[in-house]
């Protein structure tokens, strides 16, 4: 069925490259941002245990979890793209242990948050309003998307070195990202030239200013950044390149074998987090 989904996307993607370029170009950045699926399956018990939280973003409703509140040290979970806080269930328990209070929200068009679409801005403006209006949150345990938007976040969140950032599997690079869809899709470079002018237009930068390498260089916070050899959504190799830079406030961790997701669940990579934490 999906092999079927994409060979019926591509023979759209044809037919709006020939009739239009700047056509194609806008079908192909709505289907960038647009979760293909939903994660909304049955709440795990911990989260049955947690006080609801809930806050309006841009006409998005945006739910979410706290547990052990109050507490003097606070911290948020962030999940990736299509994906959601569940399945992050099995740090709750251990985190409270350490005597955190733990903040967990779905992002717009995740989980059960509204909305259809999600962007970089605005979800690291959830991270900034999580802060502004729960916190101030002091670390973050974030997962593929959710790693670039954490940074993208602290870059306008007061901070210092008592901070504290997991970044496991993140999405390095957003031109990566677009480079991987624009070879699954088959779209032309005329589609990838109008493509490009869009998100500059819309967002105001680049698609490479969307780069955790970018933002690493503003960012104060211990960072402890678990990535895996054989991870195809988010290449090491985007990873390595500021691994080779030895960042004084950055400790790296190279898995094998656990590729993008099994990583954030792998004992001895929850066992590096929380040790970490």
């Amino acid at each position: 069925m999906q092999k079927i989904a994409v060979r019926y996307l591509r023979a759209r993607f044809r037919l709006f490259s020939f009739i239009s370029p700047m056509m194609a170009a806008k079908k192909a950045l709505d289907l960038f941002r647009t979760p293909v699926k939903r994660q909304k399956k049955q709440l795990p018990v911990i989260f049955h245990h947690a006080e609801q939280l809930q806050f309006g973003l841009e006409n998005i409703l945006i739910r979410g979890y706290r547990w052990n509140h109050p507490a003097d040290k606070k911290i948020l979970i962030v999940h990736g793209f299509q994906s959601s806080v569940f399945n992050f269930s099995h740090f709750i328990h251990p985190l409270v242990a350490k005597h955190y209070e733990v903040l967990a929200f779905d992002a717009p068009a995740h989980g059960n948050s509204g909305g259809k679409t999600i962007t970089a801005p605005l979800f690291a403006k959830m991270i900034r309003t999580i802060h502004e209006q729960f916190g101030p949150v002091q670390s973050y345990l974030a997962h593929s998307f959710g790693g670039l938007a954490v940074s993208l976040a602290m870059e306008d969140i007061h901070h210092d070195e008592s901070y504290k950032i997991v970044f496991i599997a993140p999405a390095t690079e957003t031109k990566t990202a677009i480079d991987q869809f624009f070879h699954h899709l088959r779209l032309n470079a005329r589609v990838r030239a109008e493509f490009d002018k869009l998100i500059a237009e819309i967002g105001g930068h680049p698609a490479e200013w969307y780069s955790i390498y970018r933002a690493a260089m503003n960012i104060h916070a211990h960072i402890l950044w678990i990535h895996d050899e054989d991870d195809v959504q988010t290449p090491i190799a985007d990873a390595l390149k500021l691994k080779n830079e030895n960042p004084d406030n950055i400790t790296f961790v190279i898995t094998n074998g656990l590729g993008h997701r099994r990583i954030y669940r792998d004992a001895e990579a929850v066992k590096k987090v929380l040790e970490f934490l």
